[in-house]
């Protein structure tokens, strides 16, 4: 099992955070693309095709580099330095915390569509085989005895949207209110038994180290260890609802103006949304925007019942003071945990 899941993460997990596409010194030009944890593979793959792409139009080659780790943390790597030609990251948050730099312009959610969204996912719960805890849906993750995998919201934007999920559905039950959501969401993570600092980190605490009862993840990276281990080991629950989630993309200005990658990223990026970029993603277990392509696929991705951060939230501005900002909520309940 050990080694199917090393095989499952690639290599870019065993050797450090970037990958690399062609070799730079036989291409024209690099190019940086800076994304969160979960999306290795589907990028690994994305690189070659569009890069294939980009030669046979402009007749330049692209050495392209990936760089993966928490959402959060990976925005603050871009803010300290990093110079990623894009960003393809967990939420737009994350964005918009590179906005404040100054290296990304604001509006950058109007330069492509769906709000910069080129594709969206879903929360799952991962459970052992034969489901032992009988977890069904969010309210029997606050039950005694239950253990819980789940990265930290502070490092991870993954985490954040297991979060706002459960808020989300305390909310909405019968007689739901914000002192119930709260006590609700607080139930959740005193059950919390490993709290690692991104998706694919919890992803092997709960698949190779088998630790923990339920792990909260990615609809795709649920369904890609699934696809990688077998069904023999793992089932997938749906709950009854859950948060749209929405990981974001944005070109880096400031990079990409110093180091003349402006139209290239503007490419790649609407290659995200071409029927072969939309039909890759499905193939990564990514919900595709394209809805012709998305039916195609209506095999591997059951019907939700969701709710938008902007709904319930307020936005991600809203949000992140009021939960996530140092002193906010989630570090009230966490604290109280100890």
């Amino acid at each position: 099992m050990k080694t199917q899941l090393k095989s499952l993460v690639g290599a870019a997990l065993l050797l450090g955070s970037f990958a690399f596409g062609t070799s730079a010194q036989a291409a024209d030009r690099e190019f940086l693309n800076v994304s969160y944890d979960a999306t290795r593979e589907f990028y690994d793959e994305f690189n070659k095709s569009f890069g294939q792409y980009w030669q046979s139009k402009t007749g330049l080659s692209v050495a392209f580099k990936q760089s993966h780790g928490g959402s959060g943390k990976q925005a603050r790597s871009v803010v300290d330095g990093l110079k990623g030609d894009v960003v393809t990251l967990a939420l737009a948050n994350d964005i918009e915390e590179i906005v404040k730099s100054g290296q990304i312009q604001p509006g950058w959610q109007k330069e492509f569509k769906h709000n910069s969204a080129p594709y969206t996912s879903a929360i799952v719960f991962m459970v052992r085989k034969g489901n032992p805890k009988g977890i069904k849906d969010w309210s029997d993750l606050t039950k005694p005895g239950v253990q819980i995998i789940t990265p930290n919201p502070k490092t991870g934007g993954l985490p954040r949207w297991v979060y706002l999920s459960a808020w989300g559905y305390a909310l909405k039950q019968p007689g739901g209110n914000e002192a119930k959501a709260k006590e609700f969401v607080g139930k959740m993570y005193h059950n919390v038994k490993v709290m690692d600092s991104a998706a694919r980190a919890s992803m092997t605490t709960f698949a190779e180290r088998g630790i923990g009862d339920v792990l909260l993840t990615w609809e795709n990276e649920a369904l890609v260890t699934q696809k990688a281990l077998g069904k023999a080991k793992f089932d997938i629950i749906y709950p009854s609802m859950t948060i749209l989630t929405e990981p974001s993309v944005a070109i880096v200005d400031k990079t990409v103006e110093r180091n003349g990658n402006k139209w290239l990223a503007q490419g790649y990026i609407n290659y995200l949304y071409s029927p072969l970029g939309q039909d890759m993603a499905a193939r990564h277990f990514y919900r595709p925007r394209n809805a012709e392509i998305l039916a195609q696929y209506s095999h591997q991705f059951p019907k939700l019942k969701t709710f938008t951060i902007d709904e319930v939230f307020g936005g991600w501005a809203k949000a992140q003071q009021t939960h996530f900002a140092n002193g906010a909520i989630f570090d009230q309940i966490y604290n109280s945990k100890r």
